[in-house]
């Protein structure tokens, strides 16, 4: 993250993915009592939302329709429509790759991904 928001090539960042950051940064069930602190985790999101190369992805007009597709297949049920939302949202915008360790993208396959572990 730190070589994408120091860097100079354009990079995004969906909002429900920011959203998705700040629940599970602060989230005790998830890390116990290394939890972020809300002021840390926005602290953190402040400083990639300043990155100059930046850009904030939201839905823009071309959203439902991809979102349509994306919904009506057979797996996507319960909160596997997150996914789809993040997955619409970035092919609405002309995004080339998704950073992402989760598979469930791979539901997905319009949407380039790359796990930054493997």
């Amino acid at each position: 993250m730190r070589s994408l928001a120091e860097g100079g090539d354009p990079w995004a960042i969906p909002w429900p993915c920011i959203y998705e950051f700040f629940s599970v940064v602060t989230n005790p069930k998830i890390w116990k009592s290394v939890a972020s602190s809300p002021d840390q985790a926005w602290a953190q999101l402040t400083v990639w939302m300043e990155s100059p190369s930046i850009r904030l992805l939201a839905e823009p007009d071309s959203f439902p329709a991809v979102l349509a597709r994306f919904a009506q297949r057979a797996r996507v049920r319960g909160p596997l429509i997150h996914d789809a939302r993040v997955a619409a949202i970035c092919l609405a915008h002309g995004v080339e790759k998704l950073i992402t360790c989760d598979r469930d993208f791979t539901l997905f396959p319009e949407l380039a991904t790359k796990n930054p572990f493997i």
